[in-house]
């Protein structure tokens, strides 16, 4: 059913964007725009390359050049924090990847934590009665990361990256339940770990792979992969092998794409098997 309220009175349906530099790649739209018709919402969403020297101009007229908000992609996100009102959870992860207006104040916000979080609701429930998490990165995906599992209560989070120096900067960032652990340490933790985040590029096409022996895990381990090109990594894979449940990337880029709608719309859409299938279909296109 189309809005009769913008037919009527002559307005333009809402309208939200998708800023980045480059953004041509995005399935944003192709998420937002099945909603908007499942919803029978008028309304459009569409990408706006912006390069840098131009991001503040543009965001600080959003409204003025139509749009009720936006998603804020690479290499805009920490800027986009800076310019706006941001909530708890940008602050903590350092970066807003969603704008929207409340009481004439541009707010932001980050949506990767409940990505991440309410994909594994979905794919393994009672995940978080693990004690012992490993997360593999200390990049701003980590970060979203540690922030959502401190809040669900996850009691030892081993934080493993490369260059350990940026893992316990982290630490000190968010505080005692996060462990540095340098990156040739992490087959010691994986038989106690009850969940496995990789939040790095490793298994992702074109990139090295991510050598580890899934083996090692518990015979009730997580396994979340936040690469979704491939949307089956070897990690997953092997994952899988053992009959570990697996949460992967493509479901968290759809369940991040939820509260920005619902924020720009006024209704809290869906993540259903259609829409994963419809993505799917487009990342797998040659």
């Amino acid at each position: 059913m189309a809005d009769l309220t913008a037919m009527t009175t002559g307005t333009k349906p809402p309208a939200a964007c998708l800023i980045g530099w480059p953004a041509a790649h995005s399935r944003s739209p192709l998420i937002h725009h099945y909603w908007l018709r499942k919803l029978g919402i008028e309304g459009g969403y569409v990408i706006e390359a912006v390069p840098p020297d131009e991001f503040a101009d543009f965001v600080l007229r959003l409204s003025v050049r139509g749009f009720v908000g936006a998603n804020v992609t690479l290499p805009h996100k920490e800027r986009a924090l800076a310019l706006s009102k941001p909530d708890e959870r940008a602050r903590a992860v350092g970066a807003a990847n969603t704008l929207w207006f409340a009481d004439g104040e541009l707010r932001s916000t980050n949506t990767d934590v409940e990505g991440f979080i309410n994909n594994l609701d979905a794919c393994a429930p009672g995940w978080d009665s693990a004690e012992d998490a490993l997360v593999l990165g200390a990049g701003g995906a980590a970060r979203a990361v540690l922030f959502g599992l401190i809040k669900r209560g996850i009691k030892r989070i081993h934080l493993a990256n490369r260059t350990v120096e940026r893992a316990h900067a982290l630490a000190e960032q968010f505080g005692p339940s996060v462990l540095p652990v340098a990156w040739d340490g992490i087959g010691e933790l994986l038989p106690r770990a009850g969940l496995l985040v990789n939040t790095t590029s490793l298994g992702m096409k074109g990139q090295p792979a991510l050598e580890l022996d899934a083996g090692l895990l518990p015979p009730r381990a997580v396994v979340a992969d936040l690469v979704y090109v491939p949307l089956q990594t070897p990690l997953l894979a092997a994952a899988q092998g053992r009959g570990l449940r697996t949460a992967d990337g493509l479901g968290m880029l759809l369940h991040q794409a939820v509260r920005g709608f619902e924020l720009w719309f006024g209704r809290r859409p869906e993540v259903t098997s259609e829409l994963r299938a419809l993505v799917e279909a487009d990342l797998t296109k040659t």
